[in-house]
Parts: C-alpha cells; structure tokens; sequence
C-alpha cells in the first residue's frame, strides 16, 4: 500500500501535553476532562487546542506549527491558562508526570463515545485499563519523505537521554518502584507500541503497515504507537518517549533538543554524509537501561558498544548542538536542558519530596501541581 507523507516546512514544531486533573484535596486523580471539553470545545473552532484523551482524567493540550519552539510553548500556557478557568471552580488542579503516585487504575473511567479507545480496552482487556500514564509528543517537521526513515534510525540512539531526562514515573499505585520511569515499561506492554522497527526504506514501512491493516492488528498507521514514528499526516517525525513533563519550562528544553538533533541530521543527509545507528539490541538496551536508572544509566553510545553515563554524554551533546540551537532561535531553551541534570529529572525530585516528607505521596502530587502552576523552583 502507498501511504503518502504530507508536504511540511522543514523543523517546524508542533508540541502535544498530556495533563492529569486531580482534586484539590485529596490529590487523586479526577474525571474532570469531560467538562472541560464542553467548557472550551471539543477540538472545534472555538478551542482547537484542547483534546480528549484515553481516559476521563486527562486534556491534551496542543499547540499549533510554530518555526520555534517558544511559539510552541506559548501557545500551550495560553492553553493551560483557559483549562485553569475551567478547573479552578471545580476544586481540580493540574499536573503531569509520568503516572500518578498513588491512584488506582481501576478507579479512572475511559473516556466514553470514542469507539477507538473502546477497541483498544477490548483488545487489550488488563493491559489496557493500566495505562493511567501522561507523556509529551513532540512533532518536527521534515520537508521529504526519503529523510524521515534516516532520521528516526539516527534518534534511536537518544532514546536513552530523551527518557532519563523526562522520567517521572518512579511510583505506581502507592508504590516506589526502583524505575526512573515505570510508564516507558508499562506503555510498550501494548502490542503496537514501544520501540519502531528500523527501516531501510519507505516501501518496507509501507509495507508493514498493509500487513498489519490486513492481519486485523490496526486500522490506520496512527494506531502503531511507537516510541518514535513517522507522522504522515502531519508530514513529521513524532518523538513519544517522553514521560509527562511538570513544566513549561521543561517541556520547551526537551522539544529544542528533538528539534535541533532532527535538524542536525537533515543537514548531514543535505551534506550527503550518513546518520550513525546503532544495532536494535543496543537500542533496546539503552531503553531500559533509562527506564531502570534514570540519570545514573551507563549508556552505549554507538556500533562499536562504547559506553558513558548518559548525563556526561547529553553534556557533549548540547555542546555540539548549540550552533544549530542558534540558529533555530532555541538556545536558551536548549541550554536549559542542562538545568535538568543539575536540579534533578522529576523523579529525582519526587523521590526527594517524598524522603523529605516521611513518604507521603500526597506531598509529591503537591509538587507537581506547584511546578505546573508556578513553574520550576529558581
């Protein structure tokens, strides 16, 4: 089958936010999506950037094609600020992480009238109900189809440095535990989600995609949930890996790194050079590696299996990409990424406010909910 990939401006930026509502009170999770959506629209032309999402506890804030990434981090706090008219009468608050500390799946209401949610519990039954999880998607957009597959192969190996710096989901169900993220591990339990495979070519994508609508797996490409995937519609690469994110400010420091490592390997196939990649069990590894150790992780680095700590290499990498991040007009929110290894990644935090409040979990739901409304502490 042909699946055609829409024309896009190069590195363009589109940003996608899952945020959790929780009660003021008790800090639990809240079905308040619903009204939400009927206060501001239900992806409609009165407020197109508000979306339902797998579950009633959930709004999906998206931003609109920006050529930085602070157009695209406008447009979200321009949104969240509506959402909080909405809440803040309610008695809700907002927050995102990768799950929530202490409420239970069995608990949250899927979302109802969307018969793909509906198909995804039918097929997936327990699995399916446990995916009470938030992450941030971030779009790039790529001006021809013949980079796309190059570039996902590329981004691979950053899998590991995208999900150390993102995690936030050390806790489950009142639990701790021991991962930097339980979602990414939670997540690829879906039959079409976690790691993509690794084309050569489009036609071997397309080809993957006419056998899995033939065998009954999907219905449409979008129903493949990887980590990292080509949006065709969109005409962009879709970078998944991400946990939920607690703040603006993080979630522009994340989005200048995809942007300026997908424009980084534009350049080089514009240059006719190749994009290193490394072998799908090295990937795999590093996936979980992140997962499990978070910003302690020893990553491979390359083909040849050379290893460091992931913090030590995202610090060479933001070096070698500050002339691109210039050049973008996203330094200062690519420099930033550096203020997460030096503050902590959210479930450093997390585990920190939890230590420091003799292992209440009602305290770290606060702290998101202050480090979403405030901001990050200076």
């Amino acid at each position: 089958m042909e699946i055609e990939f829409a024309p896009s401006r190069r590195s363009t930026i589109g940003i996608e936010w899952e945020l959790a509502c929780v009660d003021h009170s008790s800090g639990e999770l809240s079905p308040a999506a619903p009204a939400v959506l009927d206060a501001l629209g239900r992806g409609g032309d009165t407020f197109p950037h508000v979306a339902a999402e797998l579950l009633t506890n959930t709004v999906e804030v998206v931003s609109d094609v920006h050529d930085d990434v602070a157009g695209a981090v406008r447009d979200l706090a321009v949104t969240i600020d509506a959402v909080r008219e909405v809440v803040d009468p309610m008695g809700v608050e907002l927050l995102c992480a990768g799950t929530h500390p202490f409420s239970q799946w069995f608990s949250q209401d899927v979302t109802p009238g969307k018969e793909r949610y509906a198909t995804l519990i039918d097929r997936t039954q327990w699995w399916g109900r446990q995916m009470m999880i938030w992450g941030v998607h971030v779009h790039v957009g790529i001006e021809s189809r013949d980079k796309v597959l190059p570039i996902l192969n590329g981004l691979l190996a950053y899998i590991p440095h995208f999900q150390a710096l993102s995690a936030s989901s050390p806790f489950w169900v009142g639990e701790e535990t021991g991962y930097a993220s339980n979602r990414a591990l939670m997540f690829q339990q879906l039959p079409t989600a976690g790691l993509p495979p690794q084309f050569g070519a489009w036609a071997n994508y397309e080809e993957m995609v006419g056998d899995m609508l033939h065998t009954g797996v999907i219905d449409h490409y979008s129903e493949l949930r990887w980590d990292i995937r080509p949006s065709p519609k969109w005409g962009t690469i879709e970078v998944r890996v991400f946990d939920g994110v607690s703040s603006v400010r993080e979630v522009a420091a994340l989005a200048a790194l995809v942007q300026c490592l997908i424009e980084e390997f534009s350049t080089a196939l514009d240059d006719g050079k190749d994009i290193p990649q490394m072998q799908p069990w090295f990937v795999r590894e590093n996936k979980w590696r992140a997962a499990r150790y978070g910003m302690d992780a020893i990553i491979i680095q390359d083909a040849a299996g050379n290893e460091c700590l992931v913090s030590d290499d995202t610090r060479r990498v933001l070096a070698r990409l500050e002339p691109i991040a210039e050049r973008l007009g996203c330094l200062d929110e690519l420099r930033d990424v550096a203020g997460i290894l030096e503050r902590g990644a959210s479930y450093q935090r997390q585990l920190a406010v939890a230590r420091e409040h003799g292992g209440s979990l009602k305290a770290v739901v606060a702290s998101l909910v202050r480090e979403l409304r405030d901001g990050l502490p200076a």
